[in-house]
């Protein structure tokens, strides 16, 4: 844990006390602040209580005694309307920040010249993130990764010289983190996401541009017109800028031909690494994260041949685009994590050949923006409540087995897939839908996945659970 001594001593109201806020709370009161904190539910104060977190409903206390307001991320801050809790907070005239910006400030205070890599952009950020942290761990170094990936960040180990920090951000947690100053800000991509809590895709960008416009050095993905444009900004402006693209060659920075990386330095180009036999690293999409770490671990000093050696044995996140067993020509692909079509998309781009599990609660617009990709679909295994909204978007395209449950989809699919001639074949769980109508989350919707793959005769498991 990271004891937050910055605020020691003073009076500090907190809001949400879901797991990073209990976390948050019991940083505060190790580093010797006054918190009283708060929830909407109940159930959640009850059990910050049990845990020794000072409670109290923020509407009973003296706002002139806080000295800040420390708010979940998950809680609206300006919109759709700001939550009640953040009026109280305006109105005293109280800071309002988040877990982040308590950690960047004990980083100041205690270790500032520690390395910081801090991701964030709208698709890639955990993959990115985590493959950073194993270039890093792989050369040697003291690394905690963090954030909106994994463990909240005051859980990891306090700032220290050499430690490095791998931090993944989302747009709530920037905007509560005003000093957050990376050594290295990744800002990878930019899509409409979010827009109900920033306004609009405006908002949203320049939420996103805060953090690479307070790095040391910013890395930033060109291959959309938002983070082009910040790029750009960023250069005129005289901040150190490395430039990333999958589809694009840069001047000075690194880009993907296929799944070959360049990096462009001085005029010069040179050839970098080939991703084509790493299998946690398929697909465009993946270049570019690729193209992101080994930029940021250039920049903090990790040796090239450090880098691709750990870039080649990378392991890959459970749940995306994760190879889990083979089968001779046949590979096992578990991407539950993929719960709306364009999370869907990179997937079915990356194998040629895919028997497709897909279906449970879809999300608006279905699978019709997958229509360009559907060449690659050998045949699509239906589940879930909206497997007959799937069927009718497929019809004509491609063949489809109405599998209802995803044991039944994957013995059906891994035995056409058995009989399929083509030299890679892909059994892809990639359901382009949310869980809930069969499973608590997409992580148990995988880790189905995985039991039933396990339980095919003959199979050679990647991976242990």
């Amino acid at each position: 844990m990271i004891a937050v001594s910055t605020f020691s001593g003073k009076t500090v109201a907190l809001f949400g006390l879901g797991g990073s806020g209990i976390a948050t709370a019991q940083a505060l009161v190790a580093g010797g602040a006054r918190v009283v904190a708060w929830d909407d539910t109940q159930a959640s104060v009850e059990k910050a209580a049990s845990e020794g977190i000072p409670t109290g409903d923020l509407r009973d206390i003296d706002w002139a005694s806080v000295s800040a307001f420390v708010l979940s991320p998950g809680v609206p801050l300006t919109h759709p309307v700001p939550h009640w809790s953040v009026d109280l907070a305006r109105a005293a005239g109280v800071e309002i920040i988040g877990d982040v910006e308590l950690f960047a400030r004990e980083r100041a205070a205690h270790a500032p010249d520690c390395p910081l890599i801090a991701i964030t952009g709208t698709n890639g950020k955990s993959t990115t993130t985590a493959l950073i942290a194993h270039i890093l761990r792989s050369s040697g170094r003291d690394t905690q990764m963090g954030g909106n990936i994994g463990r909240a960040v005051l859980t990891l180990d306090p700032p220290k010289g050499e430690r490095f920090y791998v931090i993944e951000c989302s747009s709530y947690q920037i905007d509560l983190a005003p000093s957050l100053n990376p050594t290295v800000g990744i800002l990878l991509n930019l899509t409409p996401d979010h827009l109900d809590r920033h306004g609009d895709m405006a908002g949203y960008a320049a939420i996103k541009e805060r953090l690479v416009l307070q790095s040391d050095v910013a890395v930033v993905g060109v291959d959309d017109s938002f983070s082009s444009a910040i790029a750009d900004r960023l250069s005129m402006n005289g901040h150190s800028v490395q430039r990333i693209s999958r589809r694009l060659p840069v001047t000075d920075g690194l880009f993907a031909d296929g799944p070959i990386l360049f990096r462009a330095e001085a005029g010069a180009v040179t050839n970098l690494a080939d991703l084509s036999g790493i299998s946690t690293l398929r697909g465009s999409h993946n270049a570019q994260n690729a193209c992101a770490a080994i930029a940021a671990c250039l920049a903090v000093g990790v040796s090239l041949d450090d880098i691709i050696k750990a870039v080649a044995d990378f392991p890959g996140l459970a749940h995306r685009m994760q190879p889990v067993a083979k089968r001779g020509r046949v590979v096992f692909v578990n991407d539950s994590k993929a719960t709306n079509a364009d999370a869907t998309a990179p997937a079915l781009s990356s194998y040629e050949r895919i028997y497709w599990i897909a279906g449970g609660v879809s999300k608006e617009g279905g699978i019709a923006s997958l229509i360009p990709l559907f060449a690659n679909i050998a045949r699509a295994y239906l589940i879930g409540r909206d497997a007959d909204a799937f069927a009718e978007t497929l019809e004509g395209a491609v063949p489809v087995t109405m599998s209802g449950t995803l044991e039944q989809a994957v013995a059906q699919a891994a035995g056409d897939a058995a009989s399929d001639p083509a030299a890679l074949v892909a059994v892809m769980l990639s359901p382009a839908c949310a869980s809930f109508d069969q499973y608590k989350n997409f992580e148990q919707r995988g880790e189905a996945f995985v039991s039933h793959v396990r339980a095919l005769p003959n199979v050679d498991m990647l991976v242990r659970t």
